[in-house]
């Protein structure tokens, strides 16, 4: 692996994301990250995290456009109050903060907690949850569904919304819609590695796939011999139809776990637009790469999220972050 030793990992990666974009403020001691003319007058902030391995996610979403701040917890841990209160209060202008949680049980209870001590020093907080996989209905680190790639969505909709001057009950409402209309389902085509633990973390044997995986390794709905990237595409994309049923236009995200190549990102990507035209499905807009990743798990992960007019329009507006940036 490409690292000192794992204690220092995420304290490293922090002082090189520094170094490379100086339009952010990043406080490596405390692990938070700040678009540096935060706060902003008379607008709404998002603050949202997480444990670290899952890069451009939280950090590389903080910019104009999307993300107000993010906290970054240790590998694959979440991480605590005091970072997302520290947060709150950098990018707090008086007009509140939304806290943008995946449905992770330590995520969830340090969430809660901040947004209490965070209304304590008489900032105003709203929460969102996203539980978007319908993979399981419940996991190893969760109760009820996990959050996965439609955090991209709720940050990127939302937060083109508080960019606009939306009231913080408005931005939560749009944040809350965005959540509600997506679904996602991920595969691995081999473990994660931890740089804690340096080997991989389950047992997945050479010429099989996880289906419904999740972005921790967490264990899906089955194991199969190896799959075409057609047959993978029908199972993913008709899971998400299932339970999404959509009657409307969507916004497709295929997304990469760390370890695959855009080469076949984009094979899959078309595959998975063969699928929904042959569904009936209109796609209005297409992103694909490496977003909410999983270190070095080779695999994707699709999520669909069903859009009217204005979330078009939302997600059509200017965002300048690290990881995603059109318009400006």
């Amino acid at each position: 692996m490409l690292i000192n030793v794992p204690e220092t990992v995420v304290a490293d990666a922090l002082r090189g994301m520094a170094a490379a974009h100086p339009e952010l403020t990043v406080d490596v001691e405390n692990r938070v990250v700040v678009r540096r003319d935060a706060p902003v007058a008379g607008k709404a902030a998002l603050v949202s995290g997480g444990g670290s391995g899952h890069e451009p996610l939280h950090a590389g979403f903080v910019g104009p456009g999307m993300l107000s701040a993010a906290c970054a917890g240790e590998v694959f841990t979440s991480p605590v109050p005091d970072q997302m209160v520290r947060a709150a209060a950098a990018v707090d202008s008086g007009a509140g903060v939304l806290f943008v949680v995946k449905n992770y049980t330590g995520d969830v209870l340090n969430f809660e907690m901040a947004a209490e001590l965070a209304e304590e020093e008489g900032i105003r907080v709203a929460q969102v949850l996203v539980n978007d996989d319908v993979a399981v209905t419940d996991s190893l680190f969760t109760a009820g569904r996990r959050g996965t790639g439609a955090t991209l969505f709720v940050e990127k909709i939302a937060g083109a919304a508080a960019e606009e001057g939306a009231p913080l009950d408005r931005v939560a409402a749009i944040a809350r819609q965005v959540n509600e209309s997506s679904r996602s389902f991920g595969v691995a085509l081999t473990s994660v590695t931890t740089p804690a633990k340096g080997s991989p973390t389950f047992d997945l044997p050479a010429g099989e796939l996880e289906l419904g995986v999740g972005i921790h390794g967490e264990p899906g709905r089955e194991r199969r011999p190896m799959m075409t990237s057609r047959e993978i595409a029908d199972f993913a994309v008709d899971a998400v139809l299932e339970d999404l049923r959509p009657h409307g236009p969507v916004i497709a995200l295929v997304n990469g776990m760390g370890a695959t190549p855009l080469l076949e990102l984009y094979g899959f990507n078309a595959e998975v637009q063969r699928v929904l035209s042959e569904r009936g499905v209109a796609v209005a807009r297409t992103l694909v790469g490496n977003y909410v990743t999983s270190l070095d798990m080779a695999g994707c992960s699709v999520t669909l999220c069903q859009v009217d007019e204005e979330l078009v329009r939302l997600w059509d507006a200017p965002v300048e972050t690290p990881a995603l940036r059109w318009g400006r």
